[in-house]
């Protein structure tokens, strides 16, 4: 069986929760048409590291996609993918000797687009300050990084996949600026936080959130990810490749994130979301109750919207055993025809 087939079977499985209406989404179908169609390429993956510049601080961002830019060709969809709390975006693009592909950034270049990401303040590669790099520092964030996009593509409207807080963060930016955001697949995302029983046991911390910018993140707090709410939804090999490369950045983390999902939700407000959205839950993911991802579902105002529940997955789906489900669905929703307005 083709890792193609794999997935294909493993979608099935897949639970969607309804698409709105049709006239709802006809009446912003202009507004939310792609430039660029995914398709799908085979060839050698080509990267290459970019900076942008917030202020006087340098964010490293990454691009991969199937062969080097060349002038006058067919635009690609953009996808920038948005990482979370505590990793950097090594998680979109993780090497896992003997097991398969787990990254996202090929898997999306070999779909045929053009996939971005970024180490956020505070994170990876980029700059180091003595802020909190919190949800707000990440819109900033994605506001430099956006213009290196748009500099490098010539594009102006890109896909977003944010996971975790990197979903609290694209959903932020898509309300600060909508007219740069086509489509947004917001994967273990928290609208409330109520009767969550992650956040329940992180709020125990909210004191220290408080007082500190940084907080330790070592190698168990990053295996604790993938065996939080279920072990065996995520493979151990996955992780400590993970641990590996995260670790070359040090045992401290910014403690904005987690300040705001204790705190200050929400921080995304569906009414003020107009793009299409794909929301993702991992069936174990203890950051959110499916009764508080449906009130944000049922508040968005654009009827181009769905709700999936994935299967044996808990809250890392980019590298959960499953995690063939989350490409396609992802890629279902980015390569969605843009609806015929009735």
């Amino acid at each position: 069986m083709t890792q193609s087939d794999h997935s294909r079977g493993h979608s099935r499985r897949a639970v969607i929760r309804g698409v709105g209406s049709a006239a709802a989404a006809g009446m912003l179908a202009a507004a939310q048409a792609r430039a660029a169609t995914a398709v799908p390429a085979e060839g050698d993956i080509w990267s290459s590291e970019y900076w942008a510049k917030k202020g006087d601080i340098p964010l490293w961002m990454f691009r991969k996609r199937i062969g080097a830019p060349k002038p006058a060709e067919p635009a690609r969809p953009v996808v920038f993918f948005v990482h979370g709390s505590s990793v950097t975006s090594r998680v979109f693009d993780l090497t896992v000797p003997d097991k398969g592909e787990y990254s996202l950034l090929n898997e999306f270049a070999r779909y045929g687009f053009d996939c971005w990401t970024m180490d956020h303040e505070n994170y990876g590669k980029s700059g180091r300050t003595s802020g909190n790099a919190d949800i707000a520092s990440g819109v900033e964030d994605l506001k430099a990084a956006v213009e290196v996009i748009a500099r490098e593509t010539g594009q102006a409207k890109y896909h977003f996949v944010g996971e975790s807080s990197g979903a609290l963060r694209a959903g932020a930016y898509a309300m600060a600026a909508p007219e740069r955001v086509d489509r947004l697949v917001f994967a273990a995302f928290t609208y409330k936080g109520e009767g969550s029983p992650t956040l329940t046991k992180r709020a125990e911390q909210l004191a220290y959130y408080r007082t500190h910018n940084m907080r330790k993140r070592d190698r168990d707090m990053i295996r604790s990810i993938a065996t939080r709410d279920k072990p065996g939804t995520s493979d151990p090999t996955a992780i400590e490749a993970l641990a590996d490369v995260e670790m070359q950045f040090g045992d401290q983390i910014p403690t904005g994130t987690y300040l705001d999902m204790t705190a200050n939700l929400p921080i995304v407000h569906p009414e003020k979301v107009l793009a299409p959205v794909l929301l993702v839950r991992g069936e174990h993911d203890g950051i959110a109750t499916v009764a508080d991802l449906e009130e944000f579902y049922n508040k968005l105002p654009n009827g181009d919207r769905q709700f999936i529940i994935l299967p044996g997955t808990a809250h890392s789906v980019a590298l959960a055993i499953n995690r063939q489900l989350f490409w396609h669905v992802t890629r279902a929703f980015l390569t969605m025809p843009s609806p015929i307005a009735t």
